[in-house]
């Protein structure tokens, strides 16, 4: 398993982490296989989107805080409820073909770190499975 560190500076944010995993899977030297990529927070999502258009991002964020406003009368004590419903609509798992020595996705897309309650030091955990 490889750890990779995110460093977060707002409480909500969408990171662009594709090279990182690109060159992290490139180092393997595997050339066919699949990334099983996880963050082991609770607070924190990964997703894969649009990297074209920086609005859509921006989008994202605002459609997840409509579905989940910070401030709607939750109970759990920490005052972060919504990262942890934002958190799970997003999921902490995701799963790349692996093609070439690098992650197959489309043209368009890249893969987010999601941080819904920073900013803080975050992890990523990948794991390559050679095919």
């Amino acid at each position: 398993m490889i750890t990779l560190e995110v460093t977060t500076r707002q409480r909500a944010e969408l990171i662009d982490i594709t090279d990182q995993v690109r060159q992290t899977i490139r180092k393997t030297g595997i050339d066919q296989g699949i990334a099983c990529l996880h963050v082991p927070h609770t607070t924190s999502a990964i997703t894969i989107n649009e990297n074209a258009d920086p609005d859509v991002v921006q989008d994202l964020l605002l459609g997840l805080e409509r579905l989940a406003p910070r401030d709607a009368g939750y109970r759990h004590a920490e005052g972060n409820s919504d990262a942890h419903i934002k958190s799970s609509l997003l999921g902490v798992d995701q799963t790349l073909l692996i093609e070439d020595g690098a992650p197959v996705l489309g043209i368009w897309q890249s893969i987010y770190f999601c941080e819904f309650d920073g900013p803080r030091r975050r992890k990523l955990h990948i794991r390559i499975l050679e095919t």
